[in-house]
């Protein structure tokens, strides 16, 4: 079975079985045996095996939104991630190009290597090595631990994710981060208790030593919105780079049946200046492999080879990446070559709506699901 079938097949069994009770146990992370309280479909969603707006739409079509409106603001939330940090590009670029320096680095080895003597943490360094996965909640727990307990810089814990998650997202992985420090809603952290892990882990875990009254942490990173750098582009040429994180393909083959070639451009560790684990290098690779199987014309290339394809092209197509070490290494290397984005024009529309908090973006949801799905009877 490929991904996008396996994809299919998990997402409909949760929405049958699991969705209907997300915002009651959704919060419990009762170890890596038993996630049926969560979809675990994020590694298909941040590579867009799976769509965010599918997802919604095929939820909304079982359930009303006052029973599953929990679980559709956590889609939404991803959604809005990318577009706050689209309309921010300097808070990426400042954590991109974080260089540390008076780093613990005792601590720094402890904490990645799983032996602080916080016993929860460093059962989750492990299980996030195993299963290069953690629980929502317990991701958040870990951040706080990492920057308040440890103090170690949240780059560095953004970037120890990224290594290791399957479901690695640019925007929602940093901006995550930004909000456990306090940058994010400034002057509001997220303080891990050990009463708050031990009622969410059902008993498994009471750590002791916690740093829960820590100050948020200070940054000089601005989060003042600006307009989206978005240009409006058509097919200009017979060639289109595609990321492995956004591979859907079914909304879009007709489109690239049109291209001559299609370039599926997965990166090494050699340019990347976030390092990935070899699971998350071969997942990734895997998810390549499984979109060629779909058009004759596909060629999966490195970095080296894309470059040779930039320096002899004036323009080439690219089905925009958002902000992220995908959009970074493109617009790093395209010399003279003009790269034509090609948007989702549901992404366009919800962007709009990123520049403020999310509480802003989530009173225009009813009206993001009107406009995009077109079914007004969803609110009545």
């Amino acid at each position: 079975m490929d991904i996008y079938s396996k994809a299919q097949d998990e997402l409909n069994n949760f929405i049958n079985k699991n969705l209907s009770n997300y915002a009651r146990d959704r919060n419990y992370d009762y170890g890596p045996e038993n996630r049926s309280n969560t979809s675990v479909l994020s590694k298909y969603i941040s590579h867009r095996i799976l769509i965010e707006y599918d997802i919604i739409n095929r939820a909304l079509l079982k359930y009303p939104i006052s029973t599953i409106d929990k679980y559709i603001q956590e889609i939404f939330w991803r959604i809005y991630w990318k577009g706050w940090l689209e309309h921010r590009p300097q808070v990426w670029n400042d954590y991109y190009n974080f260089q540390p320096t008076n780093i613990n680095i005792e601590n720094l080895d402890k904490a990645t290597t799983g032996n602080t003597g916080i016993e929860c943490f460093d059962a989750w360094v492990l299980e996030l090595k195993k299963y290069n996965y953690l629980h929502n909640h317990t991701r958040m727990w870990f951040a706080s631990i990492w920057i308040f307990t440890l103090k170690l810089p949240w780059q560095l814990g953004a970037n120890f994710f990224m290594k290791y998650l399957l479901d690695g997202d640019s925007a929602s992985n940093t901006l995550s981060w930004r909000w456990v420090a306090g940058l994010q809603t400034v002057g509001k952290n997220y303080l891990a208790t050990s009463s708050n892990i031990h009622k969410y882990t059902n008993g498994r875990f009471s750590p002791v030593g916690l740093n829960e009254h820590a100050e948020c942490i200070k940054d000089i990173s601005s989060n003042s919105a600006g307009e989206l750098n978005i240009t409006k582009s058509r097919q200009s040429s017979s060639e289109v780079i595609i990321l492995d994180n956004d591979l859907s393909f079914n909304d879009r083959k007709d489109t690239f049946n049109k291209y001559k070639i299609i370039y599926l451009l997965h990166l090494s560790n050699h340019c990347r200046r976030i390092k990935l684990s070899d699971n998350v290098l071969k997942f990734k690779y895997s998810c390549l492999t499984d979109f060629s199987k779909e058009f004759n014309q596909v060629k999966i290339v490195d970095e080296t080879e894309i470059e040779k394809v930039l320096n002899k092209s004036k323009s080439i197509d690219v089905i925009y990446p958002c902000i992220g070490e995908n959009l970074s290494f493109l617009e790093a290397n395209k010399n003279k070559c003009t790269l034509n984005y090609t948007y989702r024009s549901e992404d366009l529309f919800c962007w709009k709506y990123a520049k403020k908090g999310f509480f802003n973006f989530k009173k225009n949801i009813p009206l993001i699901i009107q406009r995009i799905f077109e079914q007004k009877d969803l609110f009545s």
